[in-house]
């Protein structure tokens, strides 16, 4: 019976099966021509049968936003906020807790680097105030002595600017002109002073070396500042609690942790203030028209920072060592004409002697393009103001030759650095030929010993 069952299933007379297969061959010729026909390359992998890779369709191109149009390597460049503006919107913030960030020294590449390490703590801390940065004054008799009266921000820096930033991007942040500003502080302040890194385990660890704890840096400060075991309260807004770091706190904070839209637009935070703005532009139309007018095309000049001032530091670079490099560099590259910037006249001289003998190439300093009124004005101005002038004249070279590990020099080729990507430029090629703007002679074999890590902490 089962046998038989299984034939019954398994046979079918042909007339049987002719209308049902003649329904289904008609509807899906119906379905075929009724439906939208998709490009067969939508199937069909056109581009591998050929060999080659196939981008994915939703691939996207480089970011178009027109603020990555402006040139952020200019000094007067405008301040891209937004990515301030998101660092505040994610920050934790404490009502009370005011920032200090006055414990600086040394040049524009320090003095600057010291202002905003301490600011980037800050807002990861939550803190609500922030007193005006001052800045250290160098002696100038003894440069080595860095540590001088205390003078205002527009010493070097735009204060409106500075301030104009913090209202519109991060109004969270109160600044104060002055400790005294401070509502609840009393006629004597109590001022704290805190070592950021050691708000995590450093063993094993340089001291030299970047803070590994950043990301939790927020969190364990806010920990112990809460901790009864202190001493202290909370702080609130009629009973602040005023934090200002021990010195030394330079190169701390890995800059692209943050990413590269703020590691390249937070240095514009700092703008020089309009006096050194407007001196330096006038001084870099002059070193052009002086190499138009020596038959250099388009002004085209060659950049050069000669660091062999008395507080150079025994190991950097010597005279020759700097002068051999740069003058290779200027053959190498065609350059007739260079603009020097030293504060050793006589090493100044030298280095145009050896120009003209090695390079055939003319050599100026700041001092030989201005008249005498501008002389004056030039003159009026620190050893430190006046190197300023210098940074905005070799910003706008053709091409720079610094000095390793001078963080003068360091600040200079990452500033100029921001011309490849604008918002989104990647970091620097570090002892390499870099990015074919700048070239840094120097040690790199070592990552501590040549300073290496200066690279990695400073915003451009």
């Amino acid at each position: 019976m089962a046998i038989g069952y299984q034939q019954l299933v398994g046979f079918m007379p042909r007339r049987n099966i002719l209308l049902p297969t003649l329904c289904i061959i008609l509807l899906i010729a119906v379905w075929t021509f009724r439906s939208p026909r998709p490009p067969i390359n939508s199937w069909l992998d056109t581009a591998a049968t050929r060999g080659a890779a196939s981008p994915p369709p939703s691939s996207l191109g480089p970011p178009s936003q027109s603020h990555n149009d402006v040139d952020l390597s200019a000094p007067d460049a405008p301040f891209v906020g937004w990515p301030l503006q998101r660092v505040c919107d994610e920050a934790t913030w404490v009502q009370g807790l005011v920032y200090i960030c006055d414990n600086n020294s040394g040049g524009i590449g320090n003095i600057r680097n010291y202002i905003q390490t301490c600011i980037r703590y800050g807002l990861e801390a939550g803190a609500t105030g922030l007193v005006m940065p001052k800045i250290r004054k160098r002696n100038e008799t003894d440069l080595a002595d860095l540590f001088t009266d205390y003078l205002p921000f527009d010493y070097m820096f735009d204060e409106k600017h500075f301030k104009d930033a913090f209202a519109a991007n991060c109004p969270q942040i109160t600044l104060y002109d002055d400790i005294k500003d401070v509502p609840g502080v009393g006629s004597k302040p109590n001022i704290e002073h805190i070592t950021p890194k050691k708000f995590g385990n450093r063993e094993g660890c340089d001291f030299r070396d970047q803070n590994r704890h950043t990301d939790r840096f927020g969190n364990r400060f806010r920990k112990w500042l809460n901790d009864p075991k202190n001493g202290r309260s909370p702080p609130s807004p009629d009973h602040p609690r005023l934090i200002r770091f021990n010195w030394g706190v330079l190169w701390d904070w890995q800059i692209y942790r943050d990413g590269p839209e703020f590691a390249n637009t937070f240095g514009n935070i700092l703008r020089f203030n309009d006096q050194l703005l407007r001196l330096g532009k006038k001084t870099l139309k002059r070193m052009q028209a002086y190499a138009e007018a020596n038959g250099v095309k388009d002004g085209r000049f060659l950049g050069v920072h000669l660091r062999t001032e008395s507080d150079a530091l025994g190991f950097w670079p010597t005279y020759n060592t700097q002068t051999e490099a740069y003058l290779k560099q200027a053959t190498k590259r065609g350059f007739e004409v260079a603009y020097i910037a030293t504060g050793d006249p006589l090493e100044a001289q030298n280095f145009a002697g050896a120009a003209i003998e090695m390079a055939q190439m003319r050599v100026v300093s700041k001092a030989d393009l201005l008249d005498d009124e501008e002389l004056e004005e030039l003159d009026s101005l620190s050893w430190d103001q006046q190197g300023l002038i210098d940074f905005i004249v070799l910003l706008g070279s053709d091409f720079f030759v610094g000095t390793m590990p001078s963080s003068f020099s360091v600040y200079m080729a990452m500033k100029r650095h921001l011309k490849t990507g604008g918002l989104y430029t990647r970091p620097y090629k570090v002892g390499t030929e870099g990015d074919g703007l700048s070239y840094l002679v120097g040690n790199y074999e070592k990552y501590w010993e040549g300073w290496l890590f200066m690279w990695d902490g400073m915003w451009p």
